[in-house]
């Protein structure tokens, strides 16, 4: 299926928000995340079912001060 994946159009197997993230390459990297601009949580990744045409944020926390 094809979803947006910050900004990028991409054909992705996935059919979770999890398994995304695991098939674009974040692994267990500590990313933020949002599905048609709302606030996923970690622990509803596993349950947040996706669908064509989704747009997906990533977005990995900035240090600095």
């Amino acid at each position: 299926m094809k979803v947006t994946i910050n900004g990028e159009r991409r054909e992705v197997a996935s059919r979770t928000l999890a398994e995304l993230l695991q098939e674009a390459g974040f692994g267990s990297t500590v990313v933020a995340t949002a599905v048609n601009e709302e606030f996923v949580p970690v622990s509803a990744r596993e349950a947040r079912a996706l669908e064509a045409g989704d747009v997906i944020e990533v977005l990995s926390p900035m240090q600095g001060g």
